[in-house]
């Protein structure tokens, strides 16, 4: 089974306009919060002391259902798809069952001392489990 991150999330006063919807920026700010969950459970589980950053190079976001102040809501993280140097999200704000929005990502594993792109680790892709 294909490792799922679940990031319950704590609405900011800052997220809500004047009609009590939360921002569509907010939303990208808990999908942030879901694919910190999910680095923090790779770097836990590999055991690597080596903590390996990955940069966001692609985002697409889709809006399906308003979300209001006070709603209980969870970002799921999963991993869809594993490159040579990248991995693919679907992350989705959650509200109970319903999906609120669904949000897709590209991140590339990055070498921060050479500047630029490096393999995944083979230990993700164990943990990873696709």
């Amino acid at each position: 089974m294909a490792l799922l991150i679940k990031t319950p999330i704590q609405m900011r006063f800052s997220d809500v306009d004047s009609f009590s919807h939360v921002s569509n920026v907010a939303q990208q700010v808990y999908f942030d919060l879901g694919k910190t969950d999910l680095f923090r459970e790779l770097w836990l589980l590999s055991g690597e002391i080596e903590r390996v950053p990955a940069v966001t190079v692609s985002v697409k976001t889709d809006f399906m259902a308003q979300v209001f102040f006070g709603d209980e809501l969870e970002v799921t993280t999963q991993v869809e798809a594993i490159g040579h140097k990248s991995l693919t999200l679907c992350q989705r704000l959650m509200r109970g069952e319903q999906c609120c929005s669904e949000s897709h990502s590209v991140m590339v594993c990055f070498d921060k001392s050479r500047g630029e792109s490096r393999e995944v680790p083979a230990a993700w892709r164990d943990i990873i489990g696709i």
